[in-house]
C-alpha cells in the first residue's frame, strides 16, 4: 500500500465544508505531510502545529509535533514523536486511520485528517487530488479574535466602573459605614 488518500477536513467558522485530499506515500514522514496540508490550503506553515493519533471519536492520543519539545524531561511518560522523524505507517492502526493537526496554538487551527482510500501509485511528492471549498485567509483568525477582543471591551466599559475598574454594585453598605473601620485594630 504504497499511495495513501487522506481527506483533510479544516475545521472554520464557515458553515461550508472545506477540505482538500491529498495522496502521500506511506513512507513519507509527518513533517512532508504537514508541508502538503499546509500548501493545499495556502498557509504560510510557519507557526507550530502537532499531529495526534486519533480513533473514531476523534479523541486526541500520541503527539507528533514539529519540533522536539520534551527538554530531556524525565517526567514525560510518553514523550511526542517529531514529524521529520515519523513515518506516517508506523501510525496507521485503522483501515480509516484518524488524525488531528493542530497548526498554530494561539489561532487554534485544527484539521481533521481521515485515512479515506490506498492508491497503488506511490507519489514521490504529495499531491492534492481534491479542492472543496474555499479556504480561509490564514489571517482571518486574528480578524475574528481582534473583533471578540473589541467586543469585548465595548462590553466591559461599563459607567457604573470607579477608577480602579471595580464596578459599582448596591451592597446596602455606604462608605459612611465603613468610616470607623481602621485595619490595623484587628
Amino acid at each position: 500500500m504504497p499511495g495513501l488518500k487522506f481527506r483533510v477536513l479544516l475545521d472554520s467558522d464557515k458553515n461550508e465544508e472545506v477540505f482538500r485530499d491529498i495522496l502521500i506515500s506511506d513512507a513519507s514522514d509527518f513533517e512532508s505531510f504537514y508541508h502538503a496540508i499546509m500548501k493545499s490550503f495556502d498557509f504560510k506553515g510557519d507557526q507550530m502545529a502537532s499531529f495526534y493519533v486519533s480513533n473514531d471519536e476523534w479523541d486526541k492520543g500520541h503527539e507528533i509535533s514539529l519540533l522536539d519539545m520534551s527538554y530531556d524531561d524525565d517526567s514525560i511518560d510518553s514523550p511526542a514523536s517529531v514529524m521529520k522523524n515519523a513515518i506516517i505507517k508506523d501510525f496507521l492502526e485503522e483501515p480509516d486511520q484518524r488524525f488531528i493537526l493542530v497548526y498554530d496554538f494561539m489561532k487554534m487551527w485544527i484539521f481533521l485528517i481521515e485515512l479515506i482510500g490506498f492508491d497503488r501509485n506511490e507519489p514521490k511528492i504529495p499531491e492534492m487530488l481534491i479542492a472543496i471549498g474555499s479556504a480561509p485567509k490564514e489571517e482571518s483568525r486574528e480578524e475574528l479574535q481582534e473583533e471578540l477582543f473589541l467586543e469585548n471591551e465595548h462590553m466591559s466599559s461599563n459607567d457604573d466602573e470607579d477608577e480602579f475598574g471595580f464596578d459599582e454594585f448596591d451592597d446596602d453598605y455606604s462608605d459612611d459605614d465603613l468610616s470607623d473601620y481602621n485595619e490595623y485594630e484587628y
